[in-house]
């Protein structure tokens, strides 16, 4: 049975919750429409997020992000209704997406749209030592 666009975000149980990490992804092939012209607006989407208790699954996403291939949709509308609709499935401690649209007009257009679940605040990042001024002092 061939696979068809669908707008349903499955997740998956969060297999690290007691910790903060970050998972990237882009996706270089996002496709909707001008809802002016009708003429197709190609981007990459950057997907980082901290899951909390849940995680998006791949495939459902990508037959999420195909499910606008035919809908018109100017850029800051549909960033934001994707991410939208992200934060609904998965409810991250925090989550960005970045829609990096391909030149129109001569226009690039990047969109940023950010999400940050109440209350969480990012733990400090641990200062490591300089890997090669160590081995320096070992001379």
């Amino acid at each position: 049975m061939p696979t068809t666009p669908s707008r349903t975000l499955e997740t998956f149980a969060n297999p690290a919750p007691e910790r903060d990490f970050q998972i990237h992804m882009e996706i270089p092939e996002f496709t909707c429409l001008c809802p002016k012209t009708g003429q197709p607006d190609f981007a990459t989407l950057v997907l980082d997020y901290i899951p909390d208790r849940r995680c998006v699954e791949l495939k459902s996403l990508k037959l999420y992000v195909w499910s606008y291939r035919n809908e018109g949709a100017f850029h800051e509308a549909v960033t934001n209704r994707i991410l939208d609709d992200l934060v609904a499935a998965t409810e991250p401690r925090h989550m960005r997406l970045t829609a990096r649209f391909f030149v129109r007009g001569g226009i690039f257009t990047t969109v940023v749209a950010e999400h940050r679940m109440a209350g969480w605040q990012p733990a400090q990042p641990v200062p490591l030592a300089d890997v090669e001024s160590r081995a320096s002092v070992r001379g």
